[in-house]
């Protein structure tokens, strides 16, 4: 058996990379290409049509269903996971994964599943560690990895991750990475696949839309904690995977990074919410302080004066706060 099935993950500065990616690759390449590429959901895209004018090869949005077809570089579509199963793409509105439907380790994990050593895993620019546990699935089947070069990429949060934690085959430039996927797919294979672990088994079926398949088992392969999923608040349970992963009930998945950077963006809601009650407040005592002296009752009033002038100094520590600069060392450490 030859590699013949080639999974791209990318998310900032993706479209960039996926262009020069998809431009290095040969007209005659014996091996269906799937590109996921993190992006907001709703709405509709226009990467395969950017793609298609950055190469040779014919590019498709993916439709439910469709066949995989070596030569065609197929792009997974907004709002919806990309899943390989038997032969075909399979589209899935399963749980978001890093708060991403479409997500780069729900396409990566089910071809390592499905296709295990025929499969070469790719990783180009991106931030957070989206990506690892997908190609971390893909090197234990005995599949191929690919990555970015970190200083080639406009983000290298996701090579650098994937370096990190997966024993890597090759770190090339973007510019090159095209034609090393060329000439990896003309290689031969021995048919030995890793085992299948249940934890791969479990979120793929998690990732599909097969009602109640797999969510049962979430809570008896992993291990309970006292987190909670930022998308629906649920309790997170940390499952057996290398660099951690977690996932909720009802099927939500994270790693620690995305699950961090999640946190963060809900305490800065939190911040400006109470940054927001205490200029309610500070309005509110100031009226109550005047219509107080308008009654002659001085006292009253200069007690409204001092909750204001509290309200004020808390809401000034808070407003510095949110709003000071932060170095790019400061965000990066």
């Amino acid at each position: 058996m030859h590699r013949d099935l080639v999974v791209v993950g990318a998310s900032a500065g993706g479209v960039e990379a996926l262009r020069a990616f998809v431009a290095g690759l040969p007209a005659d390449l014996s091996a269906a290409v799937v590109v996921v590429l993190h992006m907001p959901a709703g709405g509709s895209s226009a990467l395969a049509a950017i793609l298609a004018r950055s190469g040779e090869l014919p590019v498709v949005a993916v439709h439910d269903g469709m066949p995989l077809e070596h030569g065609r570089v197929h792009v997974a579509p907004p709002s919806f996971h990309t899943v390989v199963q038997d032969g075909v793409l399979r589209l899935s509105r399963g749980p978001a994964e890093n708060g991403h439907r479409p997500a780069v380790n729900v396409l990566f994990r089910s071809a390592a599943l499905v296709a295990g050593p025929a499969v070469i895993g790719v990783v180009l620019s991106g931030t957070l560690d989206d990506g690892t546990a997908g190609m971390a699935a893909i090197k234990t089947r005995g599949g191929l990895a690919l990555v970015q070069s970190p200083e080639d990429a406009l983000y290298s949060g996701m090579p650098d991750n994937v370096l990190r934690h997966v024993p890597v085959d090759h770190v090339v430039p973007v510019a090159e990475m095209g034609a090393l996927v060329g000439r990896c797919v003309g290689e031969d294979v021995l048919d030995g696949a890793g085992p299948v672990s249940e934890v791969l088994r479990m979120e793929v079926e998690v990732s599909r839309d097969d009602a109640g398949a797999g969510f049962g088992d979430v809570p008896r392969l992993g291990r309970a904690t006292n987190l909670t999923c930022p998308d629906c608040s649920g309790s997170l349970v940390e499952l057996p995977a290398g660099g951690g992963q977690y996932r909720c009930l009802v099927g939500h998945g994270w790693t620690p990074e995305a699950l961090l950077d999640a946190y963060d963006g809900g305490l800065e809601r939190a911040l400006w919410m109470a940054l927001r009650t205490l200029e309610e407040k500070t309005s509110l005592a100031r009226r109550m302080a005047s219509h107080s002296r308008r009654g002659g009752r001085e006292l009253v009033a200069e007690r409204y004066d001092s909750q204001e002038q509290e309200a004020l100094a808390a809401a000034s520590v808070l407003r510095e706060h949110l709003l000071k600069p932060v170095l790019r060392e400061e965000a990066e450490a």
